[in-house]
């Protein structure tokens, strides 16, 4: 199956997309995975162990919620019934998402694969001009949003001006919301309660190279570009992730991270199914109610970001304040005796957090890397590694290692000049990969993907190192980005977005968007301005400003005046050496 938005891609390009997607000389065309589909996958378990919990969901007031794999796989086929025969949904065509975590939007996705169909699932703390553009860019027939969204919903889709609109989009579903809810929106409950709970297509059925995800990531230049993962990309990045973390059928992970990105999807989603596991899927991580779950539903393993370790860390030590357990009220170490370990990636993970941490709660970390592009995660710390050994990769080599190269994809590092030349250990470059979970490539952006796989790999962005061990391994550091984007907490912004908002307040002659280091986010959004001559600005009534258009976790917590400017010799403005300015708020945990 061919994108026409890949068709304009010059032979050159399409001939470094293919070597990119290629793994030790094997094409990505010769799947490393027995399945034909996401279908064929889910069919099987819901044949084999029809009994089996699949899907245990908390929602916000913590009701609890269970679905076997038999129960969800015909809720599948009931809302892709719905679908297509009611929304005339076809292979090929691109389904939005305004939701949030909850089993209705894992019943949409996997509904969309089994018809072909591609899922844009929408970052809601993204503000509502970028979700207007993504729906545009994508090229959405539908969009299937939340009850509490509609309003923003219909003004995003149907607003004028402000860069809202998406005509694309011949329909909007009401997801949730109570049932004698009197919308003028299609209720996808009801819409999907007398469908046949299997569907049958008229058309030829997926397969592996089908797309199933567009996920937007900001560039440089502040554009979001969509990242095309097909459906053997979710499915060979998640045997990777079971098969390096020792991931089986008999075992839970769960779920505390968005699912409208692929960490959670793919690391915590198709990850316990591609094994017949199950997952535990949250509303929102809660520190509360972490280590209760892990106990009470068995969990051996949960995806976490850096934030959330932090925030662990500071209900333990609220629970050690009224001497209680570090763990939560009636939870103890022996409660937890059947979990492993957290994976943690997606964002800055400090040294000194993961000592703490693993200090505090004495289980290990195994930190990783991935990026959407190479569907998610790309490496992790080796789990056979002696305690000694793991913290020795974590605190001995001035930065904590990503560890080493997962078995869908291969992992180097090159001159950063993009000239193509491959460096050795210990030298410092761009970390690239290649590999079967690298991306189909960037939905409509020639350019991007010319630059991205211009010498037959993909180029992360990021700067880093390797340092191989005893046994030849080699193990992965980053050490910053090429790009300039600020990791808030896994979620990265374009400085030059903010940018743009500061400019437009009066009295502003030049504004530098800086990400500095923060405790709580691993990078936070500062602000570096430089006032016209003569006029005298406030910090609080800037940011402000910013909060009115841009979401708050977008928005500069920090504003810090200045009159000098640091830039290259081409004029290039230099924002890490601005970065020294905000350490006094690297401990700050900024809130609403």
């Amino acid at each position: 199956m061919i994108l026409a938005s890949f068709s304009d891609l010059d032979p050159q390009t399409t001939a470094n997309i293919d070597a990119a997607r290629t793994l030790h000389g094997v094409p990505y065309t010769a799947a490393k995975v027995p399945y034909k589909n996401m279908r064929h996958l889910l069919s099987l378990h819901a044949t084999v162990t029809p009994d089996k919990d699949f899907l245990i969901h908390y929602d916000g007031d913590a009701v609890r919620e269970t679905l076997t794999y038999a129960q969800f796989n015909a809720s599948v086929h009931q809302a892709a019934g719905f679908l297509y025969d009611d929304l005339g949904v076809r292979r090929g065509d691109t389904v939005a998402t305004i939701c949030y975590n909850h089993s209705d939007t894992v019943i949409i996705y996997f509904a969309c694969w089994i018809i072909g169909a591609r899922v844009a699932p929408q970052n809601i703390t993204e503000d509502d001009a970028r979700i207007a553009f993504i729906l545009r860019n994508s090229e959405a027939v539908t969009c299937l949003v939340r009850a509490e969204y509609l309003e923003r919903a219909e003004r995003i889709i149907h607003g004028t001006g402000d860069g809202l609109g998406a005509d694309n989009i011949r329909e909007i579903v009401r997801v949730g919301g109570a049932a004698d809810d009197e919308s003028v929106y299609v209720s996808f409950h009801q819409a999907i309660q007398n469908k046949p709970d299997t569907f049958i297509a008229t058309q030829e059925r997926p397969t592996l190279d089908d797309d199933a995800l567009l996920v937007y990531t900001s560039g440089t230049t502040g554009a979001p570009k969509g990242v095309v993962l097909t459906q053997y990309n979710l499915l060979v990045d998640a045997h990777g992730v079971a098969g390096w973390n020792a991931i089986t059928g008999n075992q839970r992970m769960m779920n505390v991270l968005p699912i409208h990105h692929v960490n959670g999807i793919v690391a915590t989603l198709i990850t316990p199914l591609y094994v017949g596991g199950s997952v535990v899927l949250n509303r929102t991580f809660s520190s509360s109610t972490f280590w209760e779950r892990i106990a009470r539903e068995s969990v051996q393993v949960v995806s976490v970001v850096p934030t959330l370790l932090q925030f662990a860390l500071d209900y333990a030590a609220s629970q050690t304040a009224k001497g209680a357990s570090i763990f939560g009220d009636g939870v103890g170490k022996h409660d937890l005796r059947r979990f492993r370990h957290l994976i943690c990636g997606a964002g800055t993970l400090a040294m000194s957090l993961a000592r703490q941490f693993e200090d505090t709660f004495g289980f290990p970390i195994l930190h990783g890397y991935g990026l959407s592009e190479t569907t998610c995660y790309s490496c992790f710390l080796p789990i056979d590694l002696n305690w000694d050994e793991h913290r020795a990769w974590l605190h001995d080599h001035g930065y904590p290692s990503i560890g080493c190269a997962i078995e869908p994809n291969e992992m180097a590092i090159f001159d950063a000049s993009g000239d193509g030349r491959q460096l050795k250990a210990g030298e410092r470059g761009e970390i690239c990969v290649r590999g079967h979970n690298v991306m189909r490539g960037y939905f409509k952006r020639a350019d991007a993907n010319a630059e991205a796989f211009k010498f037959g790999w993909f180029r992360t962005g990021d700067e880093g190192f390797y340092a191989v061990d005893a046994g030849g391994r080699q193990f992965f550091f980053i050490t910053g980005r090429l790009k300039e984007l600020i990791n808030r907490g896994g979620v990265k912004f374009s400085p030059f977005d903010i940018e743009e908002v500061l400019l437009s307040y009066a009295g502003v002659k030049v504004a530098l968007a800086v990400a500095f280091s923060n405790d709580y986010y691993g990078e936070e959004v500062g602000a570096y301005v430089v006032p016209h001559d003569g006029i005298r600005l406030d910090a609080d009534a800037l940011i402000a400003h910013c909060r009115r258009t841009m979401s708050f976790e977008k928005a500069p917590k920090v504003v810090v005046f200045g009159t000098d400017i640091p830039v290259t010799t081409t004029g290039k403005y230099q924002r890490l050496k601005l970065q020294g300015l905000f350490e006094a708020w690297a401990h700050t945990q900024f809130r609403r």
